[in-house]
């Protein structure tokens, strides 16, 4: 698999981001700017086309571009955040992925969706329910996508659905089971285990924090590309908010 990876550099004002369930910690910004680039390289080294949507120096948490828009397929389901001082996010985002020559359609008010509680896996997609996405944004997104298996989430203690859960290649899911209640989910060892993001064939995209966790896939036959990003993990973000892939 390849195509185009959508990322945005950090700006000046990360450390601004906002913390939820967790506590605030100091966030280096020339740290977080070399990671991102080591984050796009490793993307690179995997096939994908990496494509940078323009800066929003003036919006923190602009770099977790994951939540602004949903691609299924052709489409590009542009989001409406539930944090109403991320939504000015979308715009920009919503320029790129038309100049990749997506369809691109919005969630509208009262719905509110995030990408990061968006999990796509084969025919289904579940749908996190959380403080950022509510039950109209779901409902709305149901009718965007009539091909697509829709399965609302709830969740406890985390931000969105996929910081507690994600898709490995095959199918299976891994995840915190204390997070989300889902059938069939692969426990890994470390929370930031549970965020994994596909690159193509057997290759997975995991957090340098999870280290049991690369073992635990590495015997399993996966091939485990390893990335620092702890000055996003500051912010409770992980290896699937920090990109779009759109596959060719």
């Amino acid at each position: 698999m390849s195509g185009i990876a959508l990322v945005r550099k950090p700006g000046p004002r990360i450390s601004e981001g906002i913390v939820t369930h967790i506590e605030r910690e100091a966030v280096d910004h020339e740290r977080a700017l070399a990671q991102h680039d080591a984050y796009a390289a490793a993307l690179a080294a995997a096939g994908w086309r990496v494509t940078y949507v323009p800066p929003a120096d003036e919006l923190p948490d602009a770099p977790f571009v994951e939540d602004a828009v949903v691609v299924s397929g052709r489409l590009a389901v542009l989001t409406r955040p539930g944090a109403p001082e991320r939504r000015p996010e979308v715009e920009s985002v919503a320029a790129a992925v038309r100049e990749l020559g997506l369809t691109a359609v919005r969630i509208a008010r009262p719905g509110t969706l995030d990408g990061g509680d968006v999990l796509q896996a084969g025919p289904t997609v579940y749908v996190g329910r959380s403080a950022r996405t509510n039950d109209q944004g779901i409902a709305q997104l149901a009718a965007l996508l009539p091909e697509r298996r829709i399965v609302p989430v709830d969740m406890s203690g985390v931000l969105h659905l996929k910081s507690a859960v994600t898709a490995l290649p095959d199918g299976t899911l891994i995840g915190d089971a204390d997070r989300v209640d889902l059938p069939g989910l692969l426990v890994p060892p470390e929370e930031a285990g549970s965020h994994v993001v596909p690159l193509g064939g057997d290759r997975v995209l995991l957090a340098a924090s999870a280290p049991e966790t690369a073992t635990m896939l590495e015997k399993q036959g996966f091939f485990v590309t390893k990335v620092d990003i702890s000055e996003f993990e500051k912010l409770e973000g992980c290896v699937t908010c920090l990109s779009v892939l759109v596959p060719d």
